[in-house]
């Protein structure tokens, strides 16, 4: 290939506009990277000195993909991270401090932003991102079938949501469970274990903490949903059917399915379902903080552009719209007033949730350990080990993954 025929080869985006305006590149993930470019236009109109190039990644492939911009110095000026990867990129230092940036803004308050949420973007006394959605879990449950089981209403303890279940599983039969808690999802074992006093990680993220007796309660509790055969161990392959025909009842999921039950719910049975805040050990406790936020890459020679991008897209007309597009939620308090998440009775519990979130541990180790946290799940689940065994040996396999950090404390590299 000659010279001439090898730079006509080259992506626009390794190219400035011919206008001389500044080119800022935007990562952004799975649908909101689709829905994000709707957007643009009026960011380009109110700052005609730049023009945005949104680059839309898959969230399968996302999380190499920006580890491997990283090593080969090519990371876009902004980028969408999954909250727990902040710690991971800026223990890299591959994303830029933004607390000046904060203190110096006017339309971007700390004070508007879910307390929890804003927290899983603060790593080591720094702020290295701003939330762009929040994500929680609470319950969808079905509230006609626990009416019938005789509860009016979804308990708010532990113990109160096992006699619930026991009923409604001895309403539907055996053939058919109360709860579905899939082995391929982290989210509900990382539920139980965050609503529990302790750490799941203990010593400043140098030792996992899960032989505590918090956890143990937390994996007793997802064992006993199997034992008593209040789950099924069998995969289910399209939750919405099998809720509308009674196979499960309870589900913990995030804002996404409100649209998805809305949809996939058999019509006959819209009715039937509902939301609620998750019961706790002895009442309302905390859920996860999860969603995604916008971070800048440290390397980035357009940091002023980029953080003007920050501020618009999180701007409360702008993050209504984008929510509006999306469906996912909003992390700031002021865009709740808006009726139509106000008024919104599936919405209501997300809202009074996200006031009570507990941010995952942040060390950038922590999705290797997520990981090996589900797993144990649903070999316990199976019976293939005891919750004893289980936090003994989830613990020996955390403690390998955070040796090399221990090492790096001790040498005083990390903090």
């Amino acid at each position: 290939m000659t010279a001439a025929a090898m730079a006509a080869a080259l992506p626009a985006c390794t190219r400035a506009p011919d206008d001389g305006r500044v080119l800022l590149k935007f990562w952004a993930m799975g649908r909101e990277g689709e829905v994000v470019a709707q957007l643009i236009p009026e960011f380009e109109r109110l700052h005609q000195g730049v023009k945005v190039e949104v680059q839309q990644l898959p969230w399968t492939a996302a999380h190499q993909k920006v580890l491997t911009a990283y090593a080969g110095d090519a990371m876009p000026d902004l980028l969408q991270l999954g909250n727990t990867w902040v710690a991971e990129l800026q223990a890299l230092k591959a994303i830029e401090p933004l607390d000046a940036y904060v203190e110096a803004s006017r339309s971007v308050d700390p004070n508007d932003f879910f307390d929890g949420i804003w927290n899983t973007n603060v790593v080591n006394g720094g702020l290295y991102g701003v939330p762009w959605y929040v994500d929680t879990r609470v319950m969808f449950y079905n509230r006609e079938l626990l009416r019938r089981a005789g509860w009016r209403e979804l308990p708010a303890t532990w113990d109160g949501w096992m006699q619930a279940m026991r009923a409604v599983k001895k309403l539907v039969g055996p053939d058919k469970y109360a709860i579905l808690l899939p082995h391929e999802e982290f989210a509900p074992l990382l539920v139980l274990a965050l609503q529990q006093p302790d750490e799941l990680l203990r010593d400043g993220g140098r030792y996992g903490n899960f032989r505590s007796p918090s956890f143990r309660r937390a994996l007793q509790l997802y064992a006993d949903m199997f034992a008593q055969k209040l789950a099924p161990l069998d995969r289910v392959s399209n939750i919405y059917h099998e809720f509308s025909t009674e196979y499960v009842s309870f589900y913990i999921s995030g804002p996404w399915n409100i649209g998805e039950f809305k949809r996939r719910v058999l019509p006959e049975k819209q009715h039937t379902w509902a939301t609620a805040l998750l019961p706790g050990p002895h009442g309302p406790a905390p859920s996860l903080a999860g969603g995604s936020s916008l971070a800048m890459a440290a390397a980035s020679r357009h940091k002023r552009e980029a953080w003007q991008l920050i501020e618009y897209l999180s701007q409360v007309d702008t993050a209504a719209r984008f929510n509006t597009l999306t469906g996912n939620l909003p992390p700031r308090r002021a865009n709740w007033n808006d009726p139509g998440l106000a008024n919104d009775p599936y919405a209501r519990p997300f809202r009074i949730q996200l006031d009570n979130v507990r941010p995952e541990p942040r060390v950038p180790e922590w999705e290797n350990i997520l990981q090996e946290m589900r797993v144990m799940g649903e070999r316990v689940a199976h019976g293939a080990i005891g919750v004893d065994a289980a936090c003994v040996e989830l613990d020996a396999k955390a403690d390998r993954i955070l040796e090399k950090r221990r090492w790096m404390l001790a040498r005083g590299t990390v903090r």
